[in-house]
């Protein structure tokens, strides 16, 4: 385990999306999903008149407490103390491991339940626990899945997004104890899930959970979620440890408001979670009689540091930029090789890691900018603006590559006129042997890369400075009024609208080789 934990990629994002956008299934169980949720969250936003106004609010407050971060943490930690809680400040995931298993060591723990916690996916834990012999049982039904089947996360809000129900049916039959006859009805599934997990509760010493949000005037610290997992595992057990990203702070109580809107439409479309557990500190008597929280940085003050990327954490981890991303729909969560997977994940992953790392800085690539995951980001962060700051930071990386020695080339070539019109004519003779009809299907060597999904149009004989230069060196009418290129007249009549045959069905016409 490395330092960073659950974030490093295992390999560059290209290849490892070539591995899984060929899982037909994986596909398919992401479109339903996916779909499902977009459509479910823009009925909901839609009911709200004011929802960009409240989205400018969100970002404001969330950009106000990273301004003044260490000022409201030292006022969280002051907090949390006065109320009974102990505070504690991890630099990297493995001091914030380190400081969960001594805590459990500490009590006698040799087994811990745990809330749904990307922060805790992110460090690890899980398996830094059961190396020192302690077992960390997942409470949330999706996680709970992906850790019978000993897998990874695959989404942010829907961990376990890649497996159907069928695949779900098989795993509980074969791992939770005492079933073996489930059939994949989805209540039946739920019901073996929380069978098992109730007696979890009822006899477990300790619990971890995440936290979305911590307010720093009271100490108070909030988990929302939609099943009840989380409620059970923060006032049950006699020791809860909740481990927070520091940027996750907010000033004040009223703060927390705008994202009890914001947070549970852009997530799992719905007006409020069903679940919003709040605490603060210790009430004898009453829940958890010892509370820890720990303030991870793990790479978050690097990115506050930086004037441009420090938006990215405004991110409240809703996912509602996953669940329109097409890169995402395709490739799934598993491609991106961290934790954070999606277009947020391509920003976060690497500033949290710097982008030094050969596998990570290949992530602001994961995406056709098409901007879907602005617009739907309830704190209005900019994502496509900052996968193309983290593209220049990474060719910065890299150095003087061949593509940088070509684009340097084509610089040279096209700063003047002289230069770019020769470079034309070479163009026109050279592409000979590649032009296969009106097509050019397959460029040799590094170029091919361009060609292998879409073909390249060829120079056509007269180009437009030519035909200008024509026009120009006539006198008469006809010259000044010569006709240009056929290629710039197809453009000028637009497209050719679908004719009906004698079936009623609409075809394109056949000179352009369309299909609709």
């Amino acid at each position: 385990m490395s330092d960073h934990g659950g974030l490093h990629p295992a390999q560059p994002f290209p290849a490892a999306a070539r591995e899984q956008v060929v899982k037909a299934q994986l596909r398919a169980n992401l479109r339903k999903v996916t779909t499902t949720i977009r459509a479910k969250r823009a009925n909901v936003v839609e009911e709200l008149p004011h929802w960009e106004q409240l989205r400018t609010l969100g970002a404001a407050t969330k950009d106000a407490s990273l301004v003044n971060l260490s000022d409201r943490l030292l006022q969280l930690e002051q907090s949390v103390r006065a109320r009974g809680g102990y505070v504690h400040w991890a630099r990297d995931a493995k001091e914030a491991r380190d400081l969960v298993a001594r805590i459990a060591e500490g009590h006698g723990v040799d087994e811990l339940i745990k809330v749904k916690s990307i922060t805790s996916d992110e460090i690890e834990l899980n398996r830094a626990l059961e190396e020192r012999g302690i077992h960390a049982v997942e409470t949330d039904l999706a996680e709970l899945i992906v850790q019978l089947s000993n897998d990874r996360p695959s989404h942010i809000l829907v961990p376990a997004i890649h497996r159907n129900r069928a695949e779900i049916q098989a795993l509980f039959n074969a791992e939770l104890p005492g079933e073996g006859a489930l059939s994949d009805n989805p209540a039946e599934l739920a019901g073996a899930a929380r069978r098992y997990l109730r007696h979890k509760f009822l006899t477990t010493k300790m619990a971890v959970s995440g936290v979305n949000f911590a307010v720093a005037e009271t100490g108070t610290v909030c988990v929302v979620e939609s099943e009840g997992n989380g409620r059970m595992c923060v006032t049950l057990p006699e020791v809860l440890v909740s481990i927070m990203g520091i940027e996750k702070v907010l000033e004040k109580v009223e703060d927390i408001s705008v994202f009890m809107e914001l947070l549970p439409r852009s997530s799992t479309a719905e007006r409020m979670n069903p679940y919003n557990s709040f605490w603060t500190g210790v009430t004898p008597g009453d829940g958890p009689q010892e509370f820890h929280l720990i303030l991870l940085d793990n790479g978050r003050t690097n990115v506050l540091a930086d004037e441009f990327g420090r938006q990215t954490l405004r991110c409240i981890r809703c996912s509602a930029c996953l669940n329109v991303c097409p890169v995402y729909e395709r490739a799934g969560g598993h491609a991106y090789g961290s934790v954070y997977p999606g277009p947020i994940g391509a920003i976060l992953t690497p500033q949290l890691l710097g982008m030094h790392d050969k596998n990570a800085n290949t992530l602001p690539g994961a995406s056709s900018l098409c901007g879907a995951c602005y617009d739907v980001c309830p704190v209005k962060i900019n994502i496509p603006q900052v996968l193309i700051y983290l593209r220049t930071e990474a060719n910065l990386q890299k150095g003087l590559t061949a593509e940088a020695l070509a684009m340097k080339g084509l610089k040279f070539v096209m700063s003047e006129g002289w230069r770019f019109e020769g470079a034309l004519k070479l163009a026109r003779v050279g592409q000979g042997p590649l032009v296969r009809g009106d097509a050019i299907p397959s460029l040799p060597g590094m170029l091919g890369g361009w060609t292998q999904s879409r073909d390249l149009r060829p120079f056509p004989k007269e180009g437009f400075r030519d035909w200008w230069k024509g026009r120009s060196q006539g006198t008469g009418p006809a010259d000044v009024n010569a006709a240009p290129p056929e290629t710039v007249q197809k453009a000028e009549d637009g497209p050719i609208p679908p004719q009906k045959d004698e079936g009623g069905k609409f075809t394109a016409d056949p000179s352009r080789e369309e299909t609709l």
